[in-house]
């Protein structure tokens, strides 16, 4: 059996440590569970600027909120370079996330950079980006011209007034559905939008949302409100299962459910049954995909987490600053990977309490806005 040594942050530091003995730094990866490596998500940057009240509430990241210094962001050279070694271990598909990405300056020459990467048999990686559409319609263009593959847009309601509350800066739905059409036009899609559905803030619109994308090629997904984090007061009563948005959208438009397109897919794929188009639900809350969930999460500052709910994560920045081989580190990626055995949606589901609160409550989980979604 090869050495025992595994790579976990240190209480203090965060540092990894490399054992003398490696183990292949190449190679599909499977987990304790048995779950494969297949995608990493990489946040490129703690900033956005929405206040999304289920992300980023204002009364929490206000005008005094500290940013991470540039300094402490992973470089381009460096994300790309971790990229270069997930991919060794089996990754096909990457998602820059945020906050909101289209904020990191030249991130077009990061797209480039990644999609020249490939799969040990030489494919091209799925390469696609997760954003608030603010900046969507201006960025569209040159994001697919640098090689990326599709967009995916959040958008919680289409009434203007609730749309505003919920982005809490005064952003018009308009402006968002402008950089929808633009990222259709240029190639960017399917276009994805994905919706937050809060029960009492903006759940009234789940059926016009539906009607307004349906007969379009976007893909319309409605996410369960989800306890990330520690900052957006999240309350079981306010969520809406999954299962209620299947019957509302139901009772107007029928529907009916398809396959997904992959194992470990995040959203239970519907269509509607006059063959014009399908949605999507993802109900981390009611219906836990642990079972089958291939992600890793990489956060801005260069922390492997590989739970979207986890309390820690494990310092790759600090062996990609330091004198440490690619091999070492693709050692340390195994490693992680290997003594995996998150489920926090199934033991939430199996073991919620009777008040609504979550499941580690008092416990410090990762924000949204930090490892992205």
């Amino acid at each position: 059996m090869p050495d025992k040594i595994i790579y976990l942050a240190d209480a203090r530091h965060g540092a990894l440590s490399i054992p003398k003995l490696l183990e292949p730094a190449t190679g599909q990866l499977s987990d304790r569970r048995g779950r494969p490596l297949h995608d990493l998500r990489i946040s490129i940057t703690d900033r956005c600027n929405f206040r999304c009240v289920y992300c980023m509430p204002k009364d929490v990241f206000d005008k005094n909120h500290v940013y991470l210094p540039h300094k402490d962001l992973l470089s381009f050279e460096e994300i790309t370079r971790i990229a270069r070694l997930f991919v060794a271990h089996g990754v096909e598909k990457i998602r820059l996330t945020g906050g909101e990405p289209l904020l990191r300056k030249n991130i077009e020459r990061l797209v480039g950079m990644l999609a020249e990467l490939r799969t040990p048999s030489g494919q091209p990686l799925d390469l696609t980006l997760t954003t608030n559409g603010s900046l969507l319609a201006k960025k569209a263009q040159s994001l697919r011209d640098a090689g990326l593959n599709r967009v995916t847009v959040s958008l919680d309601s289409l009434d203007e007034t609730t749309f505003r509350r919920m982005n809490d800066v005064d952003f018009a739905v308009a402006d968002v559905l402008h950089g929808i059409d633009m990222a259709h036009q240029v190639g960017l899609g399917p276009v994805k939008v994905n919706m937050v559905v809060k029960a009492g803030m903006n759940d009234q619109e789940i059926v016009p949302m539906a009607r307004h994308f349906k007969g379009t090629p976007t893909i319309l997904r409605f996410i369960e409100y989800m306890d990330v984090g520690a900052s957006n007061g999240w309350d079981l009563k306010e969520v809406i299962a999954s299962g209620e948005v299947a019957r509302r959208i139901g009772a107007h438009m029928p529907i009916e459910p398809i396959d997904p397109n992959y194992a470990g897919e995040t959203a239970a794929r519907w269509r509607y049954s006059d063959g014009s188009g399908e949605i999507g639900l993802i109900s981390s809350v009611t219906q836990a995909f642990c079972a089958d969930c291939s992600r890793a999460r990489l956060s801005t500052e260069g922390k492997l987490y590989t739970c979207l709910f986890a309390t820690g994560g494990h310092d790759l920045r600090a062996l990609l600053r330091s004198s440490h081989s690619d091999a070492e580190i693709s050692t340390a990626i195994g490693r992680l990977w290997r003594v995996r055995g998150d489920r926090y949606s199934e033991l939430r589901a199996s073991q919620s309490s009777k008040d609504g609160t979550a499941l580690d409550a008092g416990k410090k989980k990762v924000e949204m806005s930090y490892i992205g979604g």
